[in-house]
């Protein structure tokens, strides 16, 4: 099939006034070219993905790299077969990236260094530096570099409380972070270095970026990256390295599928092979499944299809 849409994945810490009447505003305009997605708009900055024909994404990137704001905001680019979202949000938020009050930093005045694929690259390969993943655990745990520190969180706010649980030991050692797009880092680090970590680098546009740069080509990342889009994870590794690290929920078989619970009041995510998923109708428990039989009302459409598939 041809891929004749696109996503586009970006950020831009920069100071944004009136952050209501951008929201609504901005919301019209992507709405007004086709684009589907969710965006979150701060004082702090802007956070996207957003997915639209090849014209229209043409269309936002020039747009937006007229604002002066914006001008040299860096758009990550996905080509794709369809839109990846259902709808279009553009929320308004206290912060993009949300840390606790008393976490929480400024990537304009702290951040790491940035290490571009090929020089990170080449620091996954030094025993003596520590790699850690600054994305959730649910994430890792389909796709990671080799060697990263799994991180043992739920949300972002948790990071800096499992830092100091997990990763003091290592405060003296050279410390590299990645994270799906870049902006997760750019605050993560800067709480490294706040809680004294000395030597603080993270990869320049994320997991990403890394995969697309021609001369590390994906290697060392083992497994899929999960994305916050209909894709719900996608290819990393583009060499022969290529393989599958997670396995389904039930059968224990390698799987790189993640699906969303068929209980419309659970969606819960788990992975599950393609077999499982039809023997167990996507349920990710026996619980969910007489939920869904208690309350058909709920979940209508599935109901419908498991009386059709039992008949």
């Amino acid at each position: 099939m041809d891929k004749n849409y696109r996503v586009l994945l970006y950020y831009k810490f920069v100071k944004l006034d009136n952050v209501e009447d951008f929201a609504k505003e901005h919301l019209e305009f992507c709405k007004s070219i086709g684009l589907k997605g969710r965006i979150l708009v701060a004082e702090e900055g802007i956070n996207g993905t957003v997915s639209g024909t090849v014209e229209a994404t043409e269309q936002y990137i020039m747009a937006m790299h007229k604002d002066e704001r914006f001008k040299d905001m860096v758009f990550k680019i996905d080509e794709v077969e369809e839109h990846t979202f259902k709808k279009m949000f553009v929320r308004p938020r206290k912060s993009i990236i949300t840390l606790k009050p008393e976490d929480d930093v400024n990537p304009q005045e702290l951040t790491g260094k940035y290490l571009s694929p090929v020089e990170f690259y080449e620091a996954l390969q030094d025993e003596n530096t520590i790699v850690v993943d600054g994305r959730n655990d649910y994430e890792y745990e389909i796709g990671h570099f080799r060697n990263a520190i799994r991180p043992e969180v739920k949300n972002f706010k948790e990071f800096p409380k499992w830092i100091e649980e997990n990763l003091s030991e290592y405060k003296d050692k050279r410390i590299i972070s990645y994270c799906t797009g870049g902006i997760r880092c750019e605050k993560l680090t800067g709480v490294l270095i706040n809680k004294g970590f000395k030597d603080v680098a993270q990869l320049e546009g994320g997991i990403v970026t890394y995969s697309k740069d021609p001369q590390v080509e994906g290697r060392l990342f083992d497994g899929k990256c999960y994305v916050f889009d209909e894709r719900i994870a996608v290819k990393i590794n583009n060499t022969e390295e290529d393989i599958v690290i997670s396995q389904c929920k039930y059968c224990g078989k390698p799987s790189d599928r993640y699906i969303n619970c068929s209980n419309d009041d659970c969606h819960d995510q788990h992975i599950c092979c393609e077999e499982c998923e039809k023997l167990h109708q996507g349920f990710c428990s026996e619980a969910c499944k007489e939920h869904v039989k208690q309350y058909p009302q709920r979940n209508a459409n599935l109901r419908l299809r498991m009386t059709l598939s039992n008949s």
